[in-house]
This record gives C-alpha cells, structure tokens and sequence, in this order.
C-alpha cells in the first residue's frame, strides 16, 4: 500500500491529490475508517457500466462539477457541486458525465469497483491505492 502511513493523522488536501490521479474512472483510495475506504476519482464520459454491489452501500459526492445518476426503474438524477447520494446494496446504478467531475467516494472495504461486472475500467482494490 503505496503512502498509506503518510495518508494518516495529518491533513489533507483533496484537490490536491487529484493533481496525481490522472485517468478518469479509476478510483484512488485517500484513507481508511475503520471498515470503509475514502476514495477520490475523476469521471468523465459513459464508461461506468450498469451494475450492483450486493451487501454494500456507496455514497458518491460531488467534490466539482456534475455528473448524471442512473439507477434502475428510476428518472436519471444530475448530482452537482456539494450534491451528495446514496446507492444501497442490492441496486442497479451506474454514473456518467459530458465534463470532468470530481467525486469523492465512501465504499466497504471489500467493495468491487463495478460490483461483478468486468469492464475496461474495473480496477482490483490493490491498483486503487494513492
């Protein structure tokens, strides 16, 4: 775990740390609580294919710009700067956004990236590392 000491018991600047995240769709993992990961990633177009996380609940929030919120048998929802949402276990979702957007996201540890489906932009939690 790449800089994992250094993420802890000191400040942080999230913006800052976007200057090193430099695809979009891949989530980096900024800190831990207890059983929960941090995580920052930059989104931008329609990658991010539909799926569900069985026992997990995922909150997204949008740190800067916007981005649109699909889930399943629902009107797709825009999220803008300071919007918050949450997808509970067990619901199809998916996001995507015309312009960069910044988000922050609250997962389970053992969350899968795209829940079971495989993509182009699944990532292992071990490459989500700073």
């Amino acid at each position: 775990m790449s800089g994992a000491i250094e993420m802890y018991n000191q400040k942080q600047n999230i913006f800052e740390q976007f200057k090193d995240v430099k695809n979009y769709f891949s989530p980096k993992i900024i800190g831990e609580v207890n059983d929960v990961y941090v995580k920052i990633a930059k989104i931008k177009g329609q990658d991010v294919p539909w799926h569900t996380h069985s026992h997990e609940d995922e909150l997204f929030y949008v740190l800067k710009g916007s981005l649109i919120m699909e889930v399943k048998d629902k009107k797709p929802e825009a999220l803008n700067e300071g919007d918050l949402y949450i997808v509970k276990s067990g619901v199809e979702h998916r996001v995507h956004t015309e312009q960069e957007c910044l988000l922050m996201l609250v997962e389970n540890k053992g969350t899968k990236h795209t829940g079971e489906v495989k993509s182009e932009i699944t990532k292992a939690i071990d490459e989500q590392y700073y």
